[in-house]
């Protein structure tokens, strides 16, 4: 069987798909990763998966750029042929199911990883964007599978009827490999928290920064640390000019972008994600399979990976007061940490390794 994997970054397919990618290999069908190029193109040709560019704009409106850009996609799935599409991203499923529709593809599955800025943030734009999304959703969606990753989302989907329940499956995160993130002691010395993600509002940074700081005034010796960059095609963004701000008040380290993840989560005592929405967070189930405590929001996508009081604590979105309060309960008490971090790696291994999801995924393609 020929298969294509299409997402919105080569940063997203190598990440979070390539060991998907290379266990459909390993079972003899022809692969071929499509996105936008950028510096992971490299590393996926490297692993051994044809890998082929497709530009796309990822906040683009122009109408006849974005016709274009759903024709070229159409040809190209005509001119390659696949048995099955997978499309992962929002703008990706959109234009991908059209695409696979206008090429006659038969098989098409769309990944909703998330909901996206329009259905996260209210003012008078996503106000206006959100019924014309959920008609596309509609749209587009008819005679595709649908996966999940959270019980939420897709009760939205089908309690709006954009998608037919049949059709639906719930298969949460694209998983993690414990055995590259396991479990270590943890580190001496004050505590450090560290916020793993893009730098964007929506990831809850400047909660993060808020409760910090309030934990600082407080006279506890810890350490806390932003780890990622912005994102700059997405609108929630945060402007280098404030990450220069919270790093020179000396409340918060600023790490940026770090290669070897599983050295961030061995170093850190606590891992804190105080995101208004999630698909669901793979940062948790990294740090998670490293045995750490965390601290997240009550939230779709947080919550399936942090049972309050037993591996973490959940906190309501944008209330920095009570995520300082959660974050000085665990920094305050290493027992706890410890004993949260062995339930982290317990919840891990029964519900997220990358082998069982994996797995998973691929019935789902003979359904």
């Amino acid at each position: 069987m020929k298969i294509i994997l299409f997402a919105n970054t080569d940063w997203y397919l190598y990440n979070f798909r390539l060991p998907l990618a290379q266990t459909l290999q390993n079972k003899g069908h022809e692969l071929l990763l499509l996105s936008p190029a950028g510096d992971y193109a490299s590393r996926i040709q490297k692993a051994g998966i044809r890998w082929q560019a497709f530009g796309l704009s990822r906040s683009g409106v122009n109408p006849v750029r974005e016709i274009l850009a759903i024709l070229r996609l159409a040809f190209l799935y005509r001119r390659e042929k696949p048995d099955l599409v997978h499309h992962f991203t929002i703008k990706c499923v959109l234009y991908g199911s059209l695409a696979a529709r206008l090429a006659g593809v038969k098989r098409i599955i769309n990944a909703v990883t998330g909901m996206g800025y329009v259905f996260t943030r209210k003012n008078l734009f996503t106000f206006i964007m959100k019924p014309f999304v959920n008609l596309l959703y509609k749209i587009v969606l008819k005679n595709s599978r649908v996966i999940f990753q959270n019980q939420q989302d897709l009760d939205y989907f089908c309690g709006h009827h954009l998608v037919d329940t049949d059709r639906c499956t719930l298969i949460p995160s694209s998983g993690v490999d414990i055995n590259k993130f396991k479990p270590t002691p943890y580190p001496n010395g004050d505590p450090l928290v560290v916020l793993p993600s893009r730098m964007l509002w929506d990831k809850g940074v400047g909660e993060y920064f808020e409760a910090a700081t309030i934990i600082k005034r407080m006279g506890i010796k810890v350490r806390f640390a932003l780890v990622g960059t912005p994102d700059k095609g997405n609108p929630s963004s945060i402007p280098e000019s404030q990450l220069d701000s919270w790093a020179n008040s000396g409340i918060v380290e600023i790490w940026g972008w770090v290669e070897d993840m599983v050295s961030v989560y061995q170093q850190a005592s606590v891992v804190c994600l105080p995101s208004y929405r999630e698909g669901l967070a793979k940062s948790l189930i990294e740090a998670a399979a490293c045995g750490r405590a965390l601290v997240a929001s009550d939230i779709p996508g947080c919550r399936e990976v942090v049972k309050d009081g037993v591996n973490g604590f959940l906190v309501p979105p944008k209330e920095p007061i009570l995520l300082a309060e959660a974050l000085e309960k665990i920094i305050s008490n290493k027992e706890m940490r410890e004993r949260m971090g062995v339930e982290s790696r317990k919840i891990t291994l029964r519900d997220f390794s990358v082998d069982k999801i994996n797995t998973a995924t691929i019935l789902d393609y003979n359904n």
